[in-house]
């Protein structure tokens, strides 16, 4: 399938690109624009690309902008995308970071619900945050939240996970009733994987399985492993696979990155990026 990834870079300068993903070395070229593999949407796409190309898949397409927390280079985003719907031919999204904005959003989603009704959509980080705000989280096909996201989810007034009441703990003990709680206020979408010490694949409240094997303490250390993760879904998305497969092998890859690149918690996940066909072959 052809894919693109939605996302920002947190620096000030970087301009809108829209384009096929190339991975130089640590790095992340799209339109002779590069930024470095560290964590982020960059870590998100790079992950992609090197799961796609392992598969023989052709690399995703990303849309990227710069934004440092004010919101200008995110709604710049939403904009162009608005306006490029129509002219995309795509069968995937996956959105990451963006800061929330609700109208936006709707704007976004309404559009490729119009041009592009059998679009996978696949959310996480501040997309997901604002898929639930706006109340369409179950539009979506896939939300990968970590334990606080799924409190926020959980959370049927919160506006941001920052925000989540103080009952809705990290808990994983308890993510089951957390997963049930988000179902029930519609605030879901008809898949979560969610991440953490035991990784949970559901789909609609029905938890189908769990992965929590192999695991490596210093992963918990190591900013982006959530994002690789998303990227290797991703990539298994865009090779045509069921949801909840693609789900199961994705966590038990990237549990293995962990295994075969023996990381410090001075890593940055990027570091991993070399491991990732072997990881891919250990989980099947």
């Amino acid at each position: 399938m052809s894919w693109l990834i939605v996302g920002t870079v947190p620096e000030e300068d970087f301009p809108l690109v829209h384009g096929p993903v190339e991975i130089h070395s640590q790095s992340l070229r799209v339109q002779e624009r590069e930024v470095k593999i560290a964590r982020g949407t960059p870590a998100l796409a790079a992950f992609t690309a090197m799961a796609a190309r392992e598969m023989g898949l052709s690399p995703p397409h990303v849309m990227l902008v710069g934004d440092t927390g004010d919101g200008q280079g995110s709604r710049a985003l939403y904009a162009h995308l608005v306006e490029m719907v129509d002219k995309l031919e795509v069968e995937g999204f996956t959105f990451h970071y963006l800061l929330p904005d609700i109208y936006w959003h709707n704007q976004v989603l309404w559009a490729i619900q119009e041009k592009l009704p059998s679009a996978m959509l696949v959310a996480d980080a501040g997309f997901m945050y604002v898929a639930k705000m706006s109340g369409f989280a179950a539009d979506y096909d896939l939300f990968t939240p970590d334990i606080g996201e799924m409190c926020f989810l959980a959370d049927e007034t919160a506006p941001h996970p920052f925000y989540t009441r103080g009952f809705l703990l990290e808990d994983e003990s308890k993510v089951e009733e957390y997963i049930s709680r988000a179902y029930s206020e519609q605030n879901a979408a008809r898949h979560l994987l969610v991440k953490g010490a035991k990784d949970y694949i559901v789909r609609d409240d029905v938890i189908l399985g769990t992965v929590s094997e192999p695991s490596v303490a210093a992963m918990e250390a190591i900013g982006g492993t959530g994002d690789s993760l998303t990227g290797i879904v991703t990539a298994r998305l865009m090779a045509g696979e069921d949801i909840p497969a693609a789900c199961h092998k994705s966590a038990l890859t990237n549990r293995h990155l962990g295994v075969l690149g023996r990381p410090t918690p001075a890593y940055s996940i990027g570091h991993l990026l070399p491991c990732l066909a072997g990881a891919m072959q250990e989980a099947g």
